[in-house]
């Protein structure tokens, strides 16, 4: 199959962002793409969360989902929305981080809320608490996007290796990780936890990122967001096979779904599993299942 990886570099306004996002579809699209990825917040990244309440819409009234839905019957493709800032009905105003898979008629065929909360400190001048705005949700997903088997995650979840070890001996063949990656971190840990993920899976990672400063123009005392890029597709055995660089884009790729097979034959880990006990404090919900 061939997949195509969409990088953007999205402001504070929803309505521009799409104008950028639905041309890069349509080369990914033209270029053969039957699968193609947006990276996290496709439709938002603000440093201020004052304009987030005020422009975000639910699920079932936001504008952007409803255009992509559209572009995804007009290119015939399944199209991963890596994940969208949407408003929901929680008693504390939290927003939801969303990912969703579209199929080529348009329809929402899964759906995935960001499991772990990007809560940090990068520096003694950079904060981050991204629990303070957003729930986090509690169910892994896989989905099946004509008879391909996809793994649904974002961003910050890329470091909790054993949710990738549940999708995968869920069936997933695809692991998905769009991201918003700090530039920092994302210089020093982007490539070689994706390749690790891959390795230790034996999957491939699709991993369409936001790139670049991000504009604000509706937060002009705010300190633009910065993204590290770099969209990066990698193969079972962990090699990369494309890396999208640090400008939006479309990076197009031809995958062989038989690599998936030969890499957990090679190296079965995934039916290695053993029950043990301890250590003291061991949290049980990480064990195999």
């Amino acid at each position: 199959m061939t997949v195509g990886l969409v990088q953007l570099s999205v402001g504070d306004d929803p309505a521009a962002n799409l104008q950028t996002t639905i041309p890069l579809i349509r080369e990914a699209a033209a270029s053969g793409a039957g699968l193609i990825l947006t990276p996290e917040a496709t439709n938002i990244l603000s440093p201020s969360r004052d304009r987030q309440r005020a422009v975000l819409e639910p699920e079932h009234r936001d504008r952007t989902l409803a255009a992509l839905r559209t572009e995804a019957r007009r290119a015939r493709a399944w199209l991963m929305v890596g994940s969208l800032a949407l408003l929901t009905d929680d008693p504390d105003g939290r927003f939801a981080n969303r990912s969703l898979l579209i199929a080529p008629d348009g329809t929402v065929a899964a759906r995935y809320d960001k499991l772990h909360m990007f809560d940090v400190t990068i520096s003694p001048t950079e904060s981050f608490r991204e629990s303070a705005a957003y729930r986090p949700g509690d169910r892994a997903v896989v989905a099946d996007a004509g008879g391909v088997r996809l793994g649904m995650t974002v961003c910050y979840d890329l470091r909790f290796p054993h949710l990738y070890r549940r999708l995968a001996q869920a069936g997933a063949q695809l692991l998905t990780v769009p991201s918003a990656f700090h530039p920092e971190t994302g210089a020093a840990h982007w490539e070689v936890l994706l390749r690790a993920r891959a390795i230790e899976t034996g999957c491939f990672v699709l991993a369409p990122a936001q790139c670049g400063t991000h504009p604000c123009p509706h937060s002009p005392d705010r300190t633009p967001r910065r993204s590290h890029g770099r969209s990066l597709v990698v193969d079972p055995w962990g090699k990369v096979l494309a890396d999208g660089g640090t400008e939006p884009g479309v990076t197009t790729v031809s995958l062989d779904l038989q690599a998936v097979g030969d890499a957990r034959s090679r190296i079965p880990s995934l039916t290695h599993d053993r029950p043990f006990a301890g250590p003291r404090g061991y949290d049980e919900t990480c064990e195999p299942q």
